[in-house]
């Protein structure tokens, strides 16, 4: 545990525009307008510096991605010293020449950047070609001590996967982050929208109570139409970024369509209690997990 019972955490929940220093600016504002509300850490959405821009394949699009340390960590590292806060900043990440990771920085207040975590799981579905941009993170699962918490971060897609969840609690982490960029096909919204929703936050709200910990999921807002598509192709980002509770329940949801910046309070001590309550990390049998790591088993 840390030595601070409570912690206030910052959900910047934001609508992204084609500019990415406009971008970057409203990212500072609403950061800054977390820190002035009471919260120690704070978090934006996945790759807030632009639009999703992998809803297509487009070698241009390269040009977003930036070194990390680089231009936007410092910005959000002299932010941090300056207001005393955590900031988690999901990036585009350029390694090298034809090497890019979708990877969140942690700023951690008078410490400057703390470290990194390159994002895993990697989707390629109709609109979200994510593979074709990014290198799987080969970081591993990451926690992070912070001067406010001791916090895990994962990114959007690592959201449905149990694995990565337990993999980065075990490592000590009291509140997972989630940067996020999800939304509905309008074309699909009808039929299939709420069951799409529903299943999102259910996976996370498993995530809390099965290692006894938060979980904070971010999202972006707005529709975001799909370059060169003639028939108003695009996703509707949904927002709805929300807090859960170790034992599952919701905290807060913010709205599915305004730019929000919502602040809660979170007792630490509560992830003491869930894990000796509900002692799941005590009852696991790892001498039988083995065969987690094969693709499939057949025989």
């Amino acid at each position: 545990m840390t030595a601070s019972t409570t912690v206030n955490v910052g959900l910047v929940q934001m609508r992204c525009s084609d500019d990415p220093d406009a971008n970057l600016r409203k990212g500072l504002e609403m950061t800054r307008e977390a820190a002035a509300r009471g919260a120690r850490i704070i978090c934006l959405p996945e790759l807030f510096r632009s639009r999703y821009f992998c809803q297509t394949e487009d070698h241009e699009r390269f040009s977003l991605a930036e070194p990390i340390p680089g231009p936007s960590t410092e910005a959000f590292a002299e932010l941090g010293r300056e207001l005393g806060v955590v900031v988690v900043v999901s990036l585009f990440e350029r390694r090298a020449a034809g090497l890019y990771h979708n990877t969140a920085a942690v700023i951690d207040a008078q410490q400057g950047y703390a470290g990194k975590y390159r994002k895993m799981h990697i989707p390629d579905d109709p609109r979200y070609y994510e593979k074709f941009y990014f290198t799987p993170g080969d970081l591993g699962f990451k926690s992070f001590r912070t001067s406010a918490a001791h916090i895990g971060v994962l990114i959007c897609w690592d959201q449905w996967y149990p694995e990565a969840a337990r993999l980065t609690a075990l490592r000590g982490a009291e509140v997972l982050f989630y940067p996020t960029a999800i939304g509905w096909h309008p074309e699909e919204k009808a039929k299939y929208g709420e069951r799409q929703h529903d299943a999102w936050e259910l996976a996370q709200r498993a995530h809390a109570v099965a290692n006894g910990c938060f979980v904070v999921a971010v999202n972006r807002i707005g529709f975001e139409p799909t370059p060169d598509a003639e028939d108003g192709a695009g996703i509707e980002f949904w927002g709805q970024s929300f807090v859960v509770a170790p034992d599952g329940h919701l905290v807060l949801r913010a709205a599915a369509a305004e730019e929000e910046v919502l602040i809660t309070e979170l007792d630490l001590s509560l992830c003491d209690v869930a894990r000796t309550h509900w002692p799941f990390l005590r009852d696991r049998r790892i001498d039988a997990y083995g065969r987690i790591t094969e693709r499939f088993i057949d025989d």
